[in-house]
Formats: C-alpha cells, sequence, structure tokens
C-alpha cells in the first residue's frame, strides 16, 4: 500500500479486530511502539490510525496507560421492540415528495451545492461523450434491445463476480435506476392487495412502490446494526401470507445495518419453506469502506432473490442506470422493461461500459470509498456539539447514519421551520408507514463537511433544542 494510505490500513486491521472481537470493550490495545514494530510503521502513522478510531468513538485514550476499546455504537445494538402489526395499505407522507422536489433526500444544504465534480466523474462524462461521438448512421433511430448493452451487461457481470456472485450477462437487465428495478421487481412477483414485508425502519422509496402499486405492507423489526429480525419474520410468516420481502443487506437506509451471513442464510431458508420472493436492494454494497459484502444472491440456489441495484449512489444519481437480476422471473422483467420503459440510452451505457472496461470505475471506488469513510468520521464529532443528546450508528459503508434523539422530539413537526432555514431534514418517520421513529433522523455524509453544512448542523442542533414538546 502507498505510505499515504499506510495509516488507514492500520485502521481497518483494527477495526475489523474490534469487530471480530480480537479486543473485547474496555479491553487495552497493544501499545504504540508494538503496533510500529508489528506492523513496520512510523510513530505519528500509528497515532494517526488510533486518533481516528478514537474520534469514531471506537477507542478511548487514557493518560500514561494506552488505548482502550469502547462500544462499537453509542446506539445499542437492539432491534425495535414494537408488537407486529397486521399488513395495511401504504400512505406515503407529502413531506417525502417535498424533499425530492427540493432534490434534497442525501444533503441538508442542496441550494448550496457549487462543489467541484469528483475526478472519477468528470472521467465517465469524457467516456460517455466519446460513446456519443461514435454513433454513426441511423443510430439515434433505434431503440436498445430490453435488456440493455450486452457489453455494459458483461461488465457488470465481471464486477458482481469479484463480490462472489458468478453470474452471466444474460442473468442481468439494464433499467433506469435501483427505483425503477425494484418496481419492475414487484410488479413481476406480486398482485394488486399482495403482502410484502419491508425493513423498519426501512427505504421510504420502497412504501413509495407498494402505495402505487395497490400493494399492502408488514412491517418487520430491524437492529440498526444487524438487520431484519428473523425472529420477528418468522412470526410474520407464519400469521400472514407473504408474496415478497425487501431487504437491503448492504448497509441499509437509513440505519447502514450490515445483515449477517447467517441471517441470510435463514432468510432464504424461509423463502422456500413459506414460497415467497425476496427482493434484494443492493444499491449501498460498493460502498463499503473496509470490505464489500458478497451479496445475499450469491447464495440463493433455489432463484427466490431478485437482486436491484445501480450507478446511483456510485457514480451519479443523474444517470438512471441500474440493473436487476430476476431470477425464476427474469424473463417476465425482460417483458415489463420493454412495456414500461421500451430501453435504456445506448450512448450512456456504452459509455459507462467503457468507463468500468478502462479501469476507471474501480480508481473511482478507492477514492469514493476513502472519502466517504473521512465524511462518516467527521460527523458523530459535529453531533457531539449538539445541545441535546444524540445516540448515532457507525456504518461500515453506505451514505448515512442513524440518529436518535431525545423521546420528545418530533422531527416531523421540525421540517418545516428547518426548511424555513434553508435546511432539509429527513425525519424517522418516512422510513415507516406506522409513522413511528419520530425522535430519530437520517443524517447523510455524502457531501463534503463545509463551512456551510457544518454550520446548516450547528442551527439544527439549536433548533431541536428550541422546539422540544
Amino acid at each position: 500500500m502507498e505510505t499515504a494510505y499506510r495509516y488507514q490500513a492500520l485502521e481497518n486491521w483494527l477495526l475489523k479486530g474490534i469487530e471480530e472481537g480480537r479486543w473485547q470493550s474496555g479491553e487495552r490495545l497493544p501499545s504504540v511502539r508494538a503496533l510500529c514494530q508489528q506492523h513496520q510503521l512510523s510513530k505519528a502513522t500509528v497515532q494517526h490510525a488510533l486518533q481516528r478510531l478514537e474520534a469514531q468513538g471506537l477507542l478511548q485514550a487514557k493518560a500514561k496507560s494506552g488505548y482502550y476499546v469502547t462500544a462499537r455504537n453509542t446506539h445499542n445494538d437492539e432491534t425495535a421492540t414494537h408488537p407486529l402489526e397486521a399488513p395495511r395499505p401504504v400512505s406515503v407522507s407529502d413531506v417525502f415528495r417535498d424533499i425530492m422536489r427540493r432534490s434534497a433526500a442525501f444533503d441538508i444544504l442542496p441550494e448550496r451545492d457549487n462543489e467541484q465534480p469528483p475526478t472519477g466523474i468528470t472521467a465517465l462524462n469524457r467516456a460517455i461523450g466519446r460513446a456519443l461521438r461514435r454513433q454513426r448512421g441511423q443510430h439515434h433511430q433505434y431503440y436498445d434491445q430490453p435488456a440493455g448493452d450486452p457489453t455494459l451487461r458483461q461488465q457488470i457481470a465481471q464486477h458482481q463476480a469479484r463480490r462472489g456472485w458468478p453470474l452471466t450477462a444474460d442473468d442481468l437487465c439494464i433499467t433506469a435506476g435501483c427505483q425503477n428495478a425494484l418496481f419492475l421487481a414487484l410488479m413481476a412477483c406480486c398482485q394488486p392487495g399482495d403482502v410484502v414485508a419491508v425493513e423498519t425502519p426501512g427505504f421510504y422509496g420502497a412504501l413509495q412502490l407498494l402505495e402505487q402499486l395497490g400493494l399492502k405492507v408488514v412491517e418487520v423489526p430491524s437492529s440498526v446494526v444487524s438487520g431484519m429480525d428473523m425472529d420477528a419474520l418468522e412470526e410474520v410468516l407464519q400469521r400472514w401470507r407473504v408474496r415478497a420481502c425487501i431487504v437491503s443487506p448492504a448497509f441499509a437506509t437509513p440505519t447502514g445495518a450490515l445483515m449477517p451471513q447467517s441471517s441470510g442464510q435463514r432468510l432464504l431458508a424461509l423463502a422456500e419453506y413459506h414460497d415467497l420472493a425476496i427482493i434484494e436492494d443492493d444499491i449501498y454494497a460498493d460502498t463499503g469502506f473496509t470490505s464489500v459484502p458478497a451479496p445475499l444472491k450469491a447464495m440463493d440456489q433455489h432463484q427466490r432473490v431478485i437482486l436491484c441495484s445501480s450507478f446511483s449512489k456510485t457514480l451519479s444519481r443523474d444517470l438512471r442506470l441500474g440493473w436487476i437480476s430476476g431470477a425464476r422471473w427474469h424473463e417476465r422483467i425482460v417483458q415489463l422493461k420493454l412495456v414500461t420503459q421500451l430501453a435504456s440510452s445506448r450512448a450512456v451505457q456504452q459509455g459507462v461500459a467503457d468507463f468500468m472496461q478502462d479501469g476507471g470505475y474501480a480508481a473511482h471506488l478507492r477514492r469514493l470509498r476513502l472519502t466517504l469513510q473521512q465524511q462518516r468520521d467527521q460527523l458523530p464529532e459535529l453531533l457531539q456539539q449538539w445541545p441535546v443528546a444524540v445516540n448515532v450508528t457507525l456504518p461500515r459503508g453506505g451514505i448515512a447514519l442513524w440518529a436518535e434523539l431525545p423521546a420528545d422530539r418530533d422531527l416531523m413537526q421540525l421540517y418545516g421551520p428547518a426548511r424555513d432555514m434553508g435546511i432539509v431534514i429527513t425525519p424517522g418517520p418516512l422510513f415507516s408507514s406506522s409513522g413511528r421513529f419520530t425522535h430519530c433522523l437520517r443524517i447523510s455524509f455524502a457531501h463534503p463537511w463545509t463551512q456551510a453544512r457544518r454550520q446548516a448542523l450547528t442551527d439544527l442542533g439549536q433548533l431541536l433544542q428550541q422546539r422540544a414538546s
């Protein structure tokens, strides 16, 4: 590893040791001197790695003693304990629509964005431009094939294979983003009135789709660290006929939870026993800071997992380019894509394929992961300056964390006053059809913590203090 990144290699090694239980809570880490000798690093490099872990709340420095392990999260690793509720229709809050109109899903200051695009996006735009210039004759007069450009599908297949999921280009269909992929998946395996199980808190975009398709939702409690509670899901499946289950095993929004492999195996067994489709939202997997987990789809032996993903969270939300692998429903999904979308832009697909083939995407991901980790590391420190208590998760990937505030703070009531200040928040109730999590908030670290965004967080903290119920 290059010298500039040696501290990060040590940081990741220590983090993995903490997560695997090599050092328990309260246990002292090896001394700075020992770490220097073991890893052939300078004292300054070792101290930098330790200080970064301390800033995340994972370590505590004790004078003349060393560094000690603290809790992994300031948030307790607990699954929500609310009782299961019967399936019901979905109604999405108008707040969600207002957020989307303001292009503010992942930025508290959407109107202040004047930053230069990263190097990878500039290279991507050039690749798409070259693809446009290569068009000859009457290509602009024809649609691409419904499944999408074969070269792009092959590049995506090769990328996924490196995660432990062997597939071919024929297993994929290109879509207009992950939301479109989820839409096609639900259309393929469900009928109006069917029941779909979802994580709670979970992705509000999935709730929006259920509402539009006339499907009922049953919410399954989820841990902020390990995702959907399999015991609760099993109880749900015993009580109600569920047609499909939507999960985000890798760094789920809003919590950043990472589903353990054992939970994934149990989920697949439940799906086979109860005859349901698993719709895997895999959009955040490539953001993993230290490792990219294998998808649930890689363990799918009975063709029950429909995997959905896109480049929106790793490249550009403006691309509107995603993919779906439809398992036993794949042919129907391709037909539904033809009916609802006809085709995807040939030039954009070819440009992205070239970008991947030339190594641009892999290089971009390396830079992105480092950037996201650094921006995540800064956020807990900023939130500690709030005049109200706040507990947060510390996800190992994704682009947001989950903040829990005192129970007397209603974040839905805070949305309007914050918006009047130019600050757009995503309150906890958006991530549940039942209106729970009123005192919770998803906060994104997708953008740099500029002075303006730091000030916005400070102003938000002051507003929270003023608005106690």
